[in-house]
């Protein structure tokens, strides 16, 4: 087969599939407001779902943040979210660190249970486009919150055009059940492993 051939095998089938997927975009027309969940042992839950947030910002969608675990942890999330988007973003810390370092479970509880009347309280404004919900999974993982509660409210009172995304280790089944788009994140590797602490830029 000479390059010729390849390359002219190589346009016909690009071809083809160019119109199979034009084929199968004519048929995408609906819009929703998505419920996005962000599960998984490995690494960059959160940081894909801050990544949706400023592509959110970049086209100028009023977006909020509540983060219900990672209080005691500073962040170049959070960094840049309150120094250059404030007018456009709202960042709530809620959270005051991770279970184990807390030690305190009605403390952890009340704490979260604010967290979750804040989050409602963006949830329902139909100026937010997209509210992000850091960690909340494991909040309910440990029951501070009713997940009942949780996936009765974004059935019924979410405003039909709000985006949700929630992250943490465990989702809870219902919360899978209703949402619209899972990933589970895998961990295959981590240098934490080989003794290598969290670094600025990846980890915080």
């Amino acid at each position: 087969m000479t390059d010729q051939t390849d390359a002219e095998r190589h346009t016909e089938k690009m071809v083809k599939l160019k119109k199979a997927r034009d084929r199968m975009m004519e048929k995408k027309t609906r819009e929703k407001g998505l419920i996005i969940v962000h599960t998984g042992n490995g690494k960059g839950k959160s940081s894909s779902a801050f990544g949706m947030i400023f592509r959110s910002i970049g086209h100028g969608m009023r977006c909020a943040v509540v983060q219900f675990i990672k209080g005691s942890m500073e962040s170049g999330e959070r960094t840049l979210l309150r120094d250059r988007f404030s007018d456009i973003c709202e960042f709530h810390v809620m959270g005051e660190g991770f279970t184990w370092e807390t030690q305190d479970k009605i403390r952890d509880t009340e704490k979260a249970q604010a967290a979750w009347e804040k989050a409602k309280e963006l949830i329902r404004d139909p100026e937010n486009k997209m509210v992000l919900l850091d960690e909340i999974n494991i909040a309910l993982r440990y029951d501070y919150l009713d997940i009942a509660d949780v996936v009765t409210f974004l059935k019924e009172e979410k405003p039909e055009m709000t985006h949700v995304v929630l992250t943490g280790r465990h989702a809870k089944e219902p919360l899978l059940d209703i949402a619209d788009l899972v990933t589970e994140m895998s961990l295959v590797k981590h240098p934490f492993r080989d003794g290598v602490k969290a670094q600025l830029g990846v980890e915080m």
